[in-house]
């Protein structure tokens, strides 16, 4: 009997990665249409959720300063998400957003997100964001990307524990109610005796969702969030000629009854058709609110012959803010052409009570101290009130001229009106301000893996928060910057890694400097600038081993300054919180059910005013983390942070007084998933 030929059978090993791409993911943080962050013509990247658990990063502020050219510059006086990015820092050029929205920014404070528990990414676009989110985000702006409901049900509980009382527990879960209802819960709580005296801390937050899809064309979102947030009551740590009292890092001079309180609201309606292929229309309302409450001494000044501290800056300050707004879009094919259009409003309000004038001083043993309790001369009043509406009109372009080229438009104007109310004396005054923002951009795809671009845009940011313009303002408008990047993005084969690099000059004119003819007037017209490069990597070395890094590096400047009553010339100084170089590495080696991974974090030296006199050392720390898969639903981990014991300051709060890093700790933390 003839044998029968067989057929030919080719075998193909398909690599599945252990994390899916960031140059994969879409570009939602970045963009109004739908192009995959390969074919962004602009620099975006962030962590996902995989990455935040295996980094034990719950944080909002240890996540995202894991990536590329971000530093953390926060404090409990702004809330702690303040950031550095491409040579500027604070609240005011650094937005941070919550599924695209923002919340008005009051005197230089945003607290909200403070933990990554909820969210499925958080994403960074660097360099101006305005055509994404109006003023404010000349740096940079973070994007927190909530977990969305499912109708596959399934659950994830997070416990852990560890040195100095610190507990934390998270609960998320999904599901089916009925044949059109999806729901989604996230819960975190946390508390913390702290390392230091006085350093109790805690925090507590609920998400919740629901989606109706009552047809296959049609989703209607619901969310309520509440949070309240009680940081740590520590407002840094003496400094003498530019070093660190090591014998008083664990010290703290606050009193015994401070407080340090946000609490915040938040409700949401989405509604979205998709009428055609072509044509999808979405509108959301929303309702923020927050209240914060603070009761310190802030300053602290170290006498070393004496061994005592003084202590001055007694604030008592408390904000309530709201803002109500609703956004409206359209998103369009038109052969070639993504087409977003849409026009947001909001109004926000804002009120603030304070002790001002800040009096009152006290002297302290600087090795025993006696706390005391809180004693102001100086009254707890209602201060000011403010509004503002803010319009905003966008339309933006990507149109895939072929295969290889893809050109991106976008055109944003943004009108706000500003009212603003002094309670004690009745005074007050309006002010209106307008500002338009633009990005165009080019892509070349070489081949499906890669991709180079160039881009030029501007945006805009306020000489101070946009809800707190004070009456010696009322005539400054918006600062303007604009950015030129050019970058390349490239995977590779088989999944097994991406790589990206990105360099930038941008320019932000009119800040305030002082009148060179009378410098004790405040008048517009300074010029601060940066020019830099960002290289980030991920790459599978083999199936156990894999590799996460990114370097940047800024060189930051002003081009124009005078600063005081006597307009001392700050050109050619580099801006306060900037680091030089920062860079961030990751090392992951799997081995069956067993997973260890190595970090490393670089902060370069930076400047604790712009004058340049006080300069906060650069840092390395190193955490650990141990994970065992029990099972494939339960994960348990082993963290240590800052493996050296590394003693750094992550801030200045002044030249004397700097706001140090966590020591050494160790956590167990257990993640189940059903």
């Amino acid at each position: 009997m003839a044998q029968q030929a067989l057929p030919e059978v080719t075998v193909q090993e398909k690599r599945q990665p252990a994390h899916e791409l960031q140059t994969s993911q879409p570009a939602t943080s970045a963009s109004h249409v739908n192009v995959p962050v390969l074919d962004l013509p602009a620099s975006v990247s962030g962590v996902s959720s995989q990455q935040i658990e295996e980094r034990a990063d719950y944080s909002v502020s240890d996540a995202v300063t894991r990536t590329v050219g971000l530093s953390a510059s926060g404090a409990p006086g702004n809330g702690g998400l303040s950031f550095s990015s491409r040579g500027f820092n604070g609240v005011n050029s650094i937005g941070v957003a919550e599924d695209g929205i923002t919340l008005g920014v009051a005197a230089g404070t945003i607290n909200y997100p403070g933990d990554s528990w909820g969210y499925e990414r958080i994403e960074v676009l660097r360099g101006p964001a305005s055509l994404m989110y109006g003023s404010g985000t000349m740096g940079a702006t973070l994007n927190a990307i909530r977990k969305q409901p499912s109708r596959e049900r399934s659950s994830e509980v997070l416990l852990g524990a560890g040195g100095n009382g610190k507990v934390y527990s998270g609960i998320g879960t999904t599901g089916a109610l009925g044949e059109t209802v999806s729901y989604r819960i996230d819960a975190y709580g946390e508390r913390s005796d702290g390392e230091r005296d006085l350093g109790k801390s805690s925090s507590g937050k609920l998400m919740s969702a629901l989606r109706w899809t009552p047809r296959s064309d049609v989703t209607v979102d619901l969310s309520a969030d509440i949070s309240r947030q009680k940081p740590e009551r520590y407002f840094g740590s003496p400094v003498v000629d530019g070093q660190i009292v090591k014998e008083l890092r664990h010290k703290n001079y606050n009193v015994l009854d401070a407080i340090d309180e946000f609490k915040d609201q938040r409700f949401r309606a989405k509604a979205q058709w998709q009428a055609s292929d072509a044509l999808t229309l979405r509108n959301e309302i929303y309702h923020f609110k927050s209240d914060r409450h603070w009761r310190n001494i802030e300053g602290y000044d170290y006498n070393p012959s004496t061994a005592q501290v003084d202590r001055y800056d007694y604030l008592e300050i408390s904000h309530d803010v709201q803002q109500t707004g609703n956004r409206m879009g359209l998103d369009l094919k038109a052969g070639a052409h993504q087409i977003a259009m849409g026009w947001d409003i909001s109004n926000a309000k804002f009120s603030n009570m304070s002790n001002s004038p800040y009096t009152g001083e006290s002297t302290v043993s600087a090795f025993q101290p006696q706390n005391g309790y809180w004693d102001s001369p100086d009254a707890f009043l209602p201060r000011m009130s403010s509004s503002i509406r803010q319009n905003a009109l966008y339309l933006e372009d990507a149109w895939k001229i072929n295969e290889q080229w893809l050109l991106m438009a976008g055109l944003r104007r943004d009108w706000y009106d500003f009212s603003r109310t002094d309670i004690q004396t009745g005074a007050g005054f309006d002010k209106p301000l307008n500002g338009t923002s633009w990005r165009l951009g080019l892509t070349h795809k070489f081949s499906a893996l890669s991709s180079a671009y160039v881009q030029t845009s501007t945006g805009h940011d306020p000489v101070t928060s946009l809800l707190s313009i004070a009456q010696s303002q009322s005539g400054f408008s918006l600062s303007k910057g604009r950015q030129v990047e050019v970058g390349y993005k490239q995977q590779l084969a088989d999944g097994r890694g991406e790589w990206t690099v990105a360099a930038y000059r941008i320019v932000k004119d009119d800040i305030i400097t002082r009148d060179p003819e009378r410098p004790s007037l405040s008048v517009q017209g300074g010029q601060q600038s940066s020019r830099g490069l960002e290289l980030t990597g991920l790459v599978h070395a083999s199936k156990a081993l894999r590799f996460e890094g990114n370097l940047s590096y800024v060189d930051a400047q002003f081009d124009r300054l005078l600063e005081g009553s006597k307009g001392i010339n700050r050109a050619g100084n580099r801006p306060s919180n900037v680091p030089r170089v920062t860079a961030n590495l990751w090392g992951h080696y799997r081995t069956g059910p067993w997973q260890a991974s190595l970090g490393v974090r670089y902060v370069g030296d930076r400047y604790a005013d712009n004058a340049n006199t006080t300069r906060l050392p650069s840092y390395v720390v190193t955490d650990a983390a141990l994970s065992w898969d029990v099972n494939p639903r339960t994960t348990l981990r082993l963290v240590g942070r800052n493996l050296t014991n590394r003693i750094y300051a992550t801030a200045a709060q002044s030249s004397t007084q700097w706001l140090l890093g966590r020591g050494r700790s160790v956590e167990l933390s257990a993640l189940m998933r059903f």
